[in-house]
Order: C-alpha cells, then structure tokens, then sequence
C-alpha cells in the first residue's frame, strides 16, 4: 500500500481539499464525528466529501441517538482538530463507518491530521487501515 500526502494551503472543507488536489468533491473521504448521546464517545462516519451523514441511519448504525461532538471531545478521542481530524491514528479506538460512494474512485483523499495535509489512496485500503465497516449512511443534500 502507498499513500500520496499533500501540503496544502488550506483545506477545512470537502470543497477545498477537492479544489488543493485537482479532485471531484466526492473523492474527498471526511470524517465527521458525532457523539452518541448515551455512551458519550466519539463516532466517525467516513463519507464522500458531497454527501451528508442522515443521523437516523447513522444512529441505528451505532445503537445509540447521536449528537453533535464538540471540539473537546474529538481532540481528545481522535488526538486531531476540527478541519484536520484523519481518519486514522486516532488517540483513542472510535468505531467507525465507511460511505460506500468512496469505493466509486480509484483514489480518494482524507485529512492527514491538519487542515494543511491530505493523503490519497485507494479507498479499500483507506476502509481497511481505518477499520472502517462498510455502510450505508449518507445522503445526499438538497439543492437549494
């Protein structure tokens, strides 16, 4: 397995990290991290950079109503911040869901721990390393 990491000028969007690599914007792999309302741990949902986690699939995906996660929890389980948290080399084991529009690419790029770095690789090998489990979770968001 090899990975291409890239600094980029800034990338704490799905749309900025697509624009630093010359990528469509569902080649993007984000990790959005929720918090379960009853355990209170950090959940990462690894979703195409257009799409959106539907928080009813999401939660019965993790057995528990999810909620938003703040910055103190996702840099204490994750080890990353908001804009830069990778979908791996987590402080902390997160249990974690894969989006399988990703597996649509040959190559997909994920934050590498800053809002300046992504790396690229093939998504099974991204599902793989993460430990990520294959789901269906996303939607896709209305056009306004």
């Amino acid at each position: 397995m090899s990975a291409d990491i890239r600094e980029t000028a800034l990338a704490r969007t799905a749309a900025d990290a697509a624009r630093a690599v010359n990528c469509e914007i569902d080649q993007i792999a984000k990790s959005i991290v929720l918090r379960g309302e009853s355990s209170g741990k950090a959940v990462v949902f690894i979703t195409a950079g257009g799409n959106q986690v539907d928080l009813d699939r999401a939660a019965t995906l993790a057995g528990e109503p999810l909620g938003k996660a703040d910055a103190a929890l996702i840099r204490a389980q994750t080890g990353f911040a908001i804009g830069g948290v990778s979908p791996v080399g987590h402080l902390s084991p997160c249990r974690m869901w894969f989006d399988r529009r990703l597996l649509d690419f040959p190559l997909v790029w994920a934050a590498a721990g800053t809002p300046h770095h992504v790396f690229g690789l093939a998504p099974t090998d991204l599902m793989r390393i993460s430990g990520a489990q294959l789901s269906d979770f996303s939607q896709i968001p209305e056009k306004m």
